[in-house]
């Protein structure tokens, strides 16, 4: 997209798995969940309100839809959904698989322990999973 520029924090923290309509979509090098961020594609954005209307409501589209591809395939409890941008202004969606009895459970995973990285090989198997699940919901191509 014109203009749209990554922020390194998010760049350095995150893998690329696939592009969708609105957002890039990143794997959080966290091996530790199920755990995606959604970036709209668009500068200057750091609320949700920056983006028009419609692009709020594809934002959110794209993430249930996804959410819900994540849930079914790796079975979690809870699904959650947060904006934060504290310390990465460049507005991002967090998607997070979480499980019963997961590092973090119940409580939010920012803040709890240490992040594990994931192998090269587990690493690409999740972002391999995450692509075809965003294609079969229909988010992608």
């Amino acid at each position: 997209m014109p203009n749209f520029m990554l922020d390194s924090r998010l760049q350095q923290d995150s893998a690329h798995v696939i592009d969708l309509p609105l957002t890039q979509v990143r794997l959080s090098h966290d091996a530790r969940y199920p755990w995606v961020i959604l970036i709209p594609q668009r500068a200057d954005v750091v609320e949700i309100y920056d983006l028009p209307a419609d692009e709020q409501t594809r934002l959110w589209q794209e993430a249930t839809q996804l959410g819900q591809a994540m849930m079914a395939f790796y079975g979690g409890d809870k699904l959650n959904i947060a904006t934060l941008g504290n310390v990465v202004p460049q507005f991002h969606l967090h998607i997070i698989v979480r499980f019963a009895g997961d590092a973090a459970w119940p409580g939010p995973v920012w803040g709890h322990g240490s992040a594990e990285a994931y192998t090269d090989e587990a690493l690409e198997k999740r972002r391999a999973e995450i692509a075809r699940l965003a294609k079969e919901a229909g988010l992608a191509r």
